[in-house]
């Protein structure tokens, strides 16, 4: 039985996706602590969306849970999973994502992204190294933030291995994936949190989602976080949670 406490509403049942790199163990600070808060919380990794059979079981999936929540690639994987639903059930989730972008690189209808060239020298360099290339990943996951070294050595600590085709589908996705008209026309409630000095998306993307033609879409930015805030920042952040869905 769940005790609700004062001025909490019913426990809503949450669904967490990962980002690209690390595994769900990332999130794990983040779901024992919204269960805490009384919600009942699964945490899945990331998974390739652009195989339409592969996506249709996570919206299967996805379906008994009332909140769809996503970190990085993992929000973008969300978004998909928020407008699946909407078309072919006229189900309207609440959907929330953490440091994440409509488009992670730069495309013809969305400029605050990263751009092209160091994308592809990312996706190069991890072809050549995927040990090295993921380190240095990981140390952009937490530049930004005054915590950062500490940050970092928490990571290692929760980071389990991925597997390479798992990583090469997930940088795949990153490149191809343009969500900005999902933003806009999705009919349900979104929340897109975004970090002050997050280093793989550009702070200045605020303006940009703030300025869709959206119905019910609200932005909240964290000050002083880098991309790492939903492992790192886990109080400030179920607190945004927990005030947007009630």
């Amino acid at each position: 039985m769940i005790v609700q406490s004062k001025g909490m509403r019913l426990s809503k049942k949450i669904l967490l996706i990962t980002g690209w790199g690390g595994g769900a163990e990332l999130l794990q600070p983040l779901h024992e602590a919204l269960q805490q808060q009384g919600h009942c919380v699964d945490r899945i990794n990331i998974f390739n969306a652009l195989d339409e059979q592969v996506l249709q079981q996570q919206v299967e999936y996805a379906r008994a849970f009332d909140v769809i929540l996503g970190w990085s690639l993992g929000g973008q994987l969300a978004t998909l999973l928020v407008h699946q639903m909407e078309k072919q059930y006229e189900e309207e989730k609440i959907l929330i994502t953490l440091a994440s972008n409509p488009c992670f690189v730069v495309q013809e209808n969305w400029s605050t992204a990263m751009p092209i060239e160091t994308f592809q020298q990312f996706k190069q360099s991890f072809e050549q190294d995927a040990i090295t290339t993921l380190k240095r990943f990981g140390l952009l996951v937490c530049q930004g933030a005054d915590t950062a070294r500490k940050d970092f050595l928490a990571m290692q600590k929760l980071i389990r291995p991925q597997p390479i085709a798992l990583l090469k589908q997930g940088l795949l996705m990153l490149e191809q994936i343009n969500l900005v008209e999902m933003y806009e026309n999705y009919q349900g409630d979104q929340l897109h949190v975004i970090a002050e000095h997050d280093a793989l998306v550009p702070y200045q993307v605020v303006q940009n989602i703030q300025n869709l033609a959206a119905k019910n879409l609200y932005v909240v930015s964290i000050y002083g976080a880098s991309h790492g805030f939903p492992c790192f920042m886990v109080e400030q952040t179920v607190q945004i949670i927990k005030d947007f869905i009630q």
